[in-house]
């Protein structure tokens, strides 16, 4: 796929799934973001979520394996300027099987670099139960034909 093949308005459900891991949970936060809910199952039973759950960066990253493997372009990337508007809207646990959706939301050709495209993505996770637990913007830059 090259950046002509990212229509604004194109949505897709894409059909591969991640399962969340508890010792992946765990040793993510450890190394990243060590609060209570996201290393110790026992502490987190009686915290704010009644169980340990995943950090949103944790959560971030699994997205990005998703979006990376489903639906950039693996020819015409050329990375990106950035991700915006990021949200957290429901817990991810361990267990969770999480698959992407993604809404092209708009796609304009550079204007100082005429060989690449811009393009903006709606990338949300939802899990089994069809609960949209992460969302985000993200923008990537993409070379034309």
């Amino acid at each position: 796929m090259y950046f002509e093949d990212y229509v604004p308005g194109a949505r897709t459900e894409h059909p591969a799934t991640l399962t969340v891991n508890e010792a992946a949970v765990i040793d993510f936060a450890e190394q990243f973001d060590p609060q209570y809910f996201h290393v110790d199952p026992e502490a987190a039973a009686d915290g704010p979520f009644k169980g340990l759950v995943a950090s949103g960066w944790h959560t971030a990253g699994l997205m990005m394996r998703l979006y990376a493997d489903q639906y950039l372009s693996k020819t015409a990337s050329l990375g990106g300027p950035g991700v915006d508007v990021l949200r957290w809207l429901a817990p991810v646990r361990p267990g969770d099987v999480l698959r992407l959706r993604t809404e092209v939301l708009e796609a304009r050709v550079s204007n100082s670099k005429p060989d690449r495209g811009l393009v903006r993505t709606r990338a949300e996770l939802l899990n089994q139960d069809d609960v949209v637990v992460f969302s985000c913007e993200v923008l990537n830059f993409l070379s034309t034909r």
